[in-house]
């Protein structure tokens, strides 16, 4: 089985809320915010614009 490429960091909410992914090739973080139908996923930046990681 392969492995998986997001894994959940952190969740906010049982509906609607926050959730925090990390892509495990990458690090990269990126929040994931939904609303209803709605929802949206943009990657974490630090200070400098630079996308966090968690390596």
């Amino acid at each position: 089985m392969a492995k998986k490429r997001f894994e959940k960091v952190q969740r906010e909410g049982a509906l609607e809320g926050a959730l925090v992914l990390k892509d495990t090739e990458t690090g990269v973080l990126y929040l994931f915010y939904a609303a209803g139908y709605a929802g949206g996923l943009t990657p974490l930046l630090d200070k400098d614009g630079k996308p966090l990681t968690d390596n």
